[in-house]
């Protein structure tokens, strides 16, 4: 397989929420063409057994590999915490990059206090894998981890500022934010959807750390590194694909991104 500047990033999530990081990137490498996978026939992950992760895991990256990745972005932390090694193996040498490290190394750099808050779906809290990322990078950050299994379908259903989804917040953050945490990790791709709600409970003094926008900064690292970025002035939209209900994943597309998007194209996993 030969790579070049040209060829795409690759990017997959179980839903819409990666979309956050197709976002972050537009926004940051506006020349790079992106292939995006969102697996709307099997979201959530985070509610699955490992084997079953792991078993996505490795179809994901099979869907991205026939479009020849430069790189290929794991932008669901339940798989960048339980089957980031399955990716690897099956991208045969493409570098990989997991939302999970990314985010925890800007947690660790914005914590002034070293008490981090991390929300994630219940496998990435009891993979216990930010702890132990954030840890290695800096023995003294204390984590306070809670799982908010009901964001994602909030997310997935467009629930932004709804109140039900405020009360939900409230009961996932409030016991987080009794720690005296000064810095909240996004631990789920989902989650920056709901932000602004997120950031107003939270208060001004505490961090937001949106993941997304940590594998952007990221992703550009790597690719420089690489010499892999391109050099194009074109700007390509997204080439989006997905498992399941393609019209409703492209309402939800347009609602996120404010803008009209192209057919959405449905496949078989």
């Amino acid at each position: 397989m030969t790579l070049s500047a040209s060829s795409p990033v690759g990017i997959f999530d179980s839903g819409i929420g990666g979309l956050t990081v197709v976002k972050a990137i537009q926004a940051l490498l506006p020349s790079e063409r992106i292939i995006y996978f969102g697996d709307t026939a099997r979201v959530p992950y985070g509610s699955k057994s490992q084997v079953t992760i792991r078993k996505y895991a490795q179809d994901d990256t099979g869907i991205l590999m026939k479009y020849q990745p430069k790189l290929i972005i794991v932008a669901c932390n339940t798989v960048s915490a339980l089957a980031l090694d399955v990716v690897k193996r099956a991208g045969h040498g493409i570098p990989v990059l997991g939302v999970l490290e990314a985010g925890a190394e800007l947690a660790v750099e914005n914590s002034r206090n070293n008490q981090v808050g991390v929300i994630g779906t219940r496998a990435t809290v009891l993979s216990n894998a930010y702890p132990l990322a954030m840890n290695a990078l800096n023995p003294e950050v204390e984590v306070f981890s809670a799982a908010c299994p009901l964001f994602v379908p909030l997310a997935e259903e467009g629930f932004i500022d709804h109140p039900a989804a405020e009360m939900i917040a409230r009961e996932y953050l409030l016991p987080l934010l009794d720690h005296g945490i000064d810095t909240l990790v996004l631990g789920c791709t989902h989650y920056p959807i709901l932000r602004k709600m997120i950031a107003e409970i939270a208060g001004q003094e505490v961090r937001i750390i949106d993941s997304a926008e940590a594998v952007a900064l990221k992703s550009k690292e790597m690719l420089a590194g690489n010499g892999m970025l391109n050099g194009s002035q074109c700007h390509v939209f997204p080439h989006l694909l997905v498992s399941d209900l393609p019209q409703k994943f492209k309402s939800l597309c347009e609602l996120f991104l404010g803008k009209d998007i192209p057919d959405v194209e449905l496949i078989e996993v």
